[in-house]
């Protein structure tokens, strides 16, 4: 696979970035060595090599789920700008 200066131009197109003539040589070379270089993944043997979703053995960490006894109405609107019948007051959005 290798990308062409349409390609460059399709992609410049989408990002609305207007590039001169010598930026669409240079990238569309530039993209075409990073394509080569990643083509060398091709050469290794993976045969008998697990997938993976990282790296390091990685464990759950999360504190076990237990129920316990929630805030008052009273602690929770302590900090609260303005309240009106237990429920945080806002400015109105729309008119």
């Amino acid at each position: 696979m290798s990308i062409t200066n349409k390609d460059v131009q399709h992609v410049a197109k989408l990002a609305r970035l207007n590039l001169s003539e010598e930026e669409e040589q240079m990238f569309t070379g530039q993209l075409n060595a990073i394509l080569q270089y990643a083509e060398k993944l091709n050469e290794l043997d993976t045969d008998g090599v697990e997938p993976t979703t990282h790296v390091l053995p990685v464990s759950n960490v999360m504190r076990e789920d237990v129920q316990r006894e929630s805030l008052s109405i009273e602690k929770v609107m302590a900090n609260a700008p303005e309240e009106e019948d237990g429920q945080f007051k806002v400015p109105a959005v729309l008119e």
